[in-house]
């Protein structure tokens, strides 16, 4: 296999998981400081898709970590593999979660005209601009490893 920026094992690809986690983090931590954010369904789902986004970045990150400091590229085809259908399943279900979540807050500025939860639309948005930020690390690492699996 190439080896090429970002790739598992490199400094790109460690910074690549730790902007995914960095931005993943607020977006939960924005969104659970509301009371009010387990009346949406979309909400609950994007804190989900966020934790299981922070969770999966995380581990690749230590493993990239780990693969820098000891001067290894990861490049067994299994361990490609893996990190190809966990960061197309985690890019899917943040994107969505990101989508539904930024609808409601469309639904409540613009279409009903204002927010009824006040001072917690703030924090709804703040956040759903994180997972679109932790979102676009993801799917820029799902294409690399797309490409690097392809690539052989």
């Amino acid at each position: 296999m190439k080896e090429f920026p970002g790739t598992p094992g490199t400094v790109l690809g460690l910074i690549l998981r730790m902007s995914q986690f960095i931005f993943a983090t607020p977006s939960i931590g924005y969104m659970v400081t509301t009371t009010s954010f387990m009346d949406i369904t979309a909400f609950c789902y994007l804190v989900a898709a966020m934790g299981l986004q922070a969770i999966w970045s995380f581990l690749l990150a230590l493993m990239d970590a780990y693969a820098v400091v000891r001067k290894k590229v990861l490049h067994n085809p299994a361990l490609v593999s893996l990190y190809l259908v966990g960061d197309w399943v985690s890019a899917t279900l943040s994107l969505a979660a990101a989508c539904s979540s930024a609808g409601i807050i469309v639904l409540y500025f613009h279409d009903l005209g204002h927010c009824y939860f006040g001072e917690k639309c703030r924090s709804y948005q703040i956040s759903v601009g994180f997972a679109f930020l932790s979102w676009i690390p993801t799917s820029i690492s799902s294409l690399i490893m797309l490409w690097l699996l392809a690539g052989g």
